[in-house]
């Protein structure tokens, strides 16, 4: 443990962070290691940067594995951890621990997300304790770490679970919670303000994050009795902070960060929000929403507030105002012509213009400015973050709930005012006035739009608006433009524009335009040709039902010079930062690659080369988790479809890609490898023939222990190792090496929760590809496993997992494997086990299972109870007719035993999957690669009705001689009777 403080400083040393961090992770399983970092953060003595440091790692090591890695933390060390870190949060009260006391807020946060209230019985009230009327050091630690707890509420699904922990926090804390809001409140108030007036105030900004946190699902109980404190049209407290402001507590006018007093009335507005939204009815009963309404256009109307520092108000006050119009309950209040024309004049207008520091920020940091022209305000549930919403977004976002509202032609016509005079003061004057045509663009799209989706732009459109007609004569001319010939705003406007309503034109209409962003991807500047290339790679993804709209046959002529564009600007960026950090590039190239398929086929070689050598480049210093996804996206969607098209290709592409591979696997580049795995195993799966040794020298290297300790890995070692099972189990049980896959199952995935569903999917592909009869002699062990994680720690997934791989064993169609093979290897175990697993387990669980696993386990049981004989013995036959009864259940749903139309559509993964989707659930760990993906083999095809199976083997039951009869009368007969009804009527008679 001496070692810590210098293993810490060297894991942010690039060139040392790996050693550094192996000998961290190495130490990390000894005892009271955990508190050792804790101690290590609170001791004053020691380098900041090392406090900081073991800050973020006890952070790091409770999110990997207080839960389910190895090594566990054993249960007295995670309780005194819990006993510790309160204390330890407070002692870090000083401004100066202010990082360090945000990282310990998250480890209590990220605890209490398992062990709250079950196993932390004292977390609120020790929070509710230390809270001190005087001290606001203390109180800004505890808010900000029950806030951290709280938080995740806003975003999580209701249900029975959520709202036991949401009362039982409720019970102990909204009371203490809205004392010391009110206090904090007086304090605000008082004059003279106290000496600590910004501590009291950052507290204010916390309570009222808290007080979203604690209404956002339901309304307390004591939170609505003191509705009228705080929300009163009067003397409500919210009404008197949105007008409360403090001299002492202004920044500088060129200071960027919000005031105190800005993020309170942010945070209240924010609240007011989420009432309007969620309990409307409180709202109108106190007429709060007119008095705050009054308030916001104080603060914001007229074109106040344009400092940066007040975006975040100034978005956040406009957002408040179109939820309020949205609802429709305050039509008296925004429905005249009057007002509308005033909230245009007086709000929207002055916000929709482009401001110095925006047109600075297109020039100089031209990503920033593009991620916020494209972040799309979200009016879903509550706790949506709108850190990312711009002033002119919410602005438009007005105009835009005022057209969807019932008051479309008012709107239309008090916009379509200010577009014109917009649009005239541009024609009058084209150099200077090029803001006042952006102006007008930007409200002709707010003002036309009626709904949209970042993934489909605008699905509905104002009917008193033609934007194809204003797309022809005011935004097709810049389209067409030079680039020296109208200001590069303009020309991304006209981009934007055709980004934004790409589905109201038809697809003549944007297969005319391609060729004209093709060339803007030739523009120097920056937003420009990025624009371009976010645009085509949109057109291209429209679909029309399931079918995308543009085939192959229509960008066979378009695509290579496209990408041989798109590539030319991703390599004229240099360095490996500055090639990675433009992901909208490479996105574009994967989406042409997909679109354009087997028509690259010629000319393959050098594209592969270039995107080899550009992922070449990148791997000396990876920086940017999009970029890494579509370049392996890319090259698994190019190999998928060249090899596709011309199976002798593939050698091509296995030289190309094996020297890079091989470098990305030496190097344990730990981004790279869950993605290089997967494409190992795609081009594993190409070969028909005999496996090249190249990969079987591989093997050693997959099996060892260190390989599957990157939790990001796993499923691509797994998929890989599938692979090696469907082409070279001859191979594997020649050398033994099955064996070792085993191991890796039995060891390291089914015990852990995290990973036991990639242990059953490799088992399904042991069992299904090693002969029986090698597998005899570990089949006990592997039973034993699967037993005992049941035994010692069971999830509702593990018996999902576990009963689905019962019926896939029984359902396979493999020479020696039968149900009898699985029955009398559970009974060596111990006698009458199976029949406990079959009533304790299967039974209760085959109705559970889902669509796409019920013909596998309807031919699974099916074959159990006609093809065992150990099943018509004592003591399995006791189960015989539970069985048989959750066998009919299943075929009461016929239509998920047959397959559908389409769902062998080799590609229909690939069409369906949409990255702008996956962004936002993306895991840095690990991210499935679409193009690698084969469509999911059915491992009872051989069955074509799973309901003709079933009578066929009845029938041959019965003339064996089996007390049918007996044994389907002892089921219950409300399910089975209809069942053996409609048998019958097919000619299969008992």
């Amino acid at each position: 443990m001496a070692n810590l403080p210098s293993l810490l400083l060297g894991s942010l040393n690039p060139s040392s962070r790996k050693k550094a961090e192996q000998s961290l992770k190495n130490l990390s399983s000894q005892p009271e290691f955990l508190s050792a970092l804790l101690q290590l953060v609170l001791d004053q003595s020691q380098d900041r940067a090392v406090r900081l440091a073991a800050s973020i790692y006890l952070k790091n090591v409770i999110k990997s594995r207080w839960e389910d890695e190895e090594p566990p933390i054993p249960e007295a060390e995670k309780a005194t951890l819990r006993g510790e870190l309160i204390p330890a949060m407070i002692a870090l009260s000083n401004a100066s621990d202010k990082a360090m006391r945000a990282q310990v807020a998250e480890s209590i946060s990220l605890i209490a997300s398992t062990d709250f209230p079950e196993r932390w019985t004292d977390l609120v009230d020790k929070l509710v304790y230390s809270l001190s009327e005087t001290n606001y050091d203390v109180n800004i630690g505890v808010l900000e770490t029950a806030h951290s707890i709280f938080r995740p509420w806003r975003a999580a699904t209701r249900s029975d679970a959520l709202f036991t922990v949401i009362n039982y926090v409720l019970s102990r804390f909204t009371r203490p919670f809205l004392q010391l809001f009110l206090h904090s409140t007086s304090l605000l108030f008082a004059n003279p303000p106290p000496a600590n007036l910004a501590q009291i105030a950052q507290a204010e900004v916390l309570l009222a994050d808290i007080y979203y946190d604690l209404t956002c699902q339901d309304l307390p109980p004591d939170i609505e009795d003191s509705h009228v404190q705080f929300f009163g049209p009067d003397s409500g407290l919210f009404v008197q902070l949105l007008a409360w402001e403090r001299p002492e507590l202004q920044h500088d006018a060129e200071d960027t960060t919000p005031s105190l007093p800005s993020q309170i009335k942010t945070g209240i507005l924010e609240i007011a929000e989420l009432y309007v939204k969620l309990y409307p009815e409180v709202l109108q009963s106190s007429a709060s929403v007119p008095a705050i309404v009054r308030q916001v256009w104080d603060l914001v109307g007229g074109g106040k507030r344009t400092s940066v520092a007040d975006d975040g108000l100034v978005s956040q006050s406009l957002r408040f105002v179109s939820t309020a119009i949205r609802t429709g309950h305050y039509k008296d209040l925004f429905g005249s012509k009057e007002i509308i024309s005033n909230l245009v004049q007086g709000i929207v207008v002055p916000n929709v213009g482009l401001r110095e520091h925006e047109i600075e920020q297109f020039e100089d940091d031209p990503l920033e400015y593009i991620r916020l022209d494209l972040a799309v305000p979200s009016l879903g549930g509550a706790g949506v973050s709108t850190d990312a919403i711009t002033r002119r977004q919410a602005a438009a976002e007005v105009l835009r709930a005022l057209v969807s509202s019932g008051f479309e032609s008012e709107t239309t016509e008090v916009a379509g005012a200010w577009i014109g005079q917009g649009l005239q003061e541009y024609n009058a004057n084209k150099a200077d006035n090029w803001r006042a045509k952006d102006s007008a663009i930007y409200l002709m799209t707010a003002v036309a739009t009626r709904g949209s989706t970042t993934q489909h732009g605008v699905t509905s459109i104002n009917a008193l608006v033609d934007v194809v007609q204003f797309f022809s004569d005011h935004v097709f001319q810049d389209l067409q433009a030079d680039a020296d010939s109208v200001h590069p705003i303009l020309q991304v406007d006209a981009i934007r524009f055709l980004h934004t309503f790409r589905n109201q034109l038809v697809k003549p209409q944007l297969l005319s335009v391609l060729p004209l962003l093709v060339r803007h991807l030739g523009s120097a500047n920056y937003v420009c040709y990025t624009y371009a290339a976010i645009s085509i790679e949109r057109i291209l993804f429209i679909k029309q039902g399931n079918q995308l709209l543009f085939t192959q046959a229509d960008v066979h002529e378009i695509a290579p010079p496209l990408l041989d564009a798109l590539l030319t600007k991703i390599e004229s960026a240099g360095t490996p930062e500055k090639i990675a950090e433009n992901d909208y590039l490479m996105k574009c190239v994967m989406r042409v690659i997909i679109t354009a398929r087997s028509t690259l086929a010629a000319g393959y070689e050098r594209t592969l080369q270039r995107l080899v050598a550009i992922l070449g480049v990148i791997s000396k210093n990876p920086s940017n988790p999009l970029f890494d996804q579509y370049i392996f996206e890319t090259l698994s969607a190019f190999m998928r479809f060249v090899v596709g098209a011309n199976s002798s290709t593939l050698a091509t592409f296995e030289q190309a890609l094996f020297g890079p591979f091989t470098i990305i696997l030496q190097q344990d580049i730990d981004q790279y490898i869950p993605y290089v795995f997967q494409v190992l195993a795609q081009m594993l799966e190409l070969h028909t023939t005999d496996v090249p040794a190249e990969y079987r020298s591989l093997l050693p290297f997959l099996l060892t222990p260190a390989g599957w300790q990157q939790k990001g890995s796993i499923p691509g070692l797994v998929k890989l190792l599938k692979a090696f099972l469907a082409r070279d189990a001859q191979q594997l049980v020649a050398t033994g090496q099955y064996s070792a896959i085993l191991a890796v199952i039995q060891q390291r995935l089914v015990p852990s929760k995290l990973n036991d569903a990639w242990g059953f999917e490799l088992l399904q592909s042991v069992v299904q590809y090693i002969p029986p009869s090698e597998l005899r002699q570990y089949f006990r062990a592997i039973m034993v496993t699967l037993l005992t994680r049941m035994q010692t720690s069971k999830t509702d997934k593990y018996v999902y997992l576990f009963v689905y791989f019962i019926t896939f064993m029984m359902a396979i169609n493999v020479d020696g494997l039968n149900p009898d093979y699985v029955i009398s290897a559970v009974e060596e175990i111990q006698p009458q086990l199976w029949s406990q697993i079959t009533v304790n387990f299967v039974v209760p669980q085959v109705p559970k299972l889902l669509p796409k696993d019920r013909k596998v386990a309807a031919v699974g049981l099916t074959r159990l109870l006609t093809q065992s004989t150990l099943m018509l013995q004592e003591p399995s036959v006791q189960a015989w007719p539970a069985t048989f009864a959750v066998l009919a259940k299943l075929f009461q749903e016929p239509q998920h035993l047959t397959k559908k139309d389409g769902q062998d559509d080799p590609d229909a993964g690939l069409t369906a999957i949409d990255f702008e989707e996956q962004n936002a659930g993306y895991q840095a760990a690990y991210s499935r690669l679409a193009a690698s993906e084969t469509v999911a083999v059915d491992p009872a095809a051989y069955v074509r009705d799973p309901r003709e199976l079933l009578g066929r083997e009845l029938v041959n039951l019965s003339q064996k001689g089996a007390p049918l009869k007996t044994l389907v009368g002892a089921a219950d007969p409300t399910v089975v009777a209809p069942l053996m009804q409609s048998l019958a009527a097919a000619g299969y008679t008992v």
